[in-house]
């Protein structure tokens, strides 16, 4: 993840990257997708998430572009 200054700094080191323009989140996205992302990380009972599980936080956290399901 990357953290840019507006969306002419994104821009610019792409194309100083020579690298394709990805998805861009506000901070606001990045903090609900942690929340949902990060919550039980530490329970004992976590092993790990299927791709099933992995498109519901992205769409609990409002991610629903082919970016995020590969489409």
């Amino acid at each position: 993840m990357l953290l840019f200054r507006s969306e002419e700094w994104i821009e610019k080191w792409c194309k100083r990257n020579n690298l394709e323009r990805g998805e861009t989140l506000t901070i606001g996205q990045v903090w609900e997708l942690s929340k949902l992302w990060y919550s039980n990380r530490l329970s004992v009972d976590f092993h790990g998430r299927s791709m099933e599980q992995v498109g519901e936080v992205f769409r609990q956290a409002g991610l629903t572009s082919a970016f995020w399901f590969g489409s």
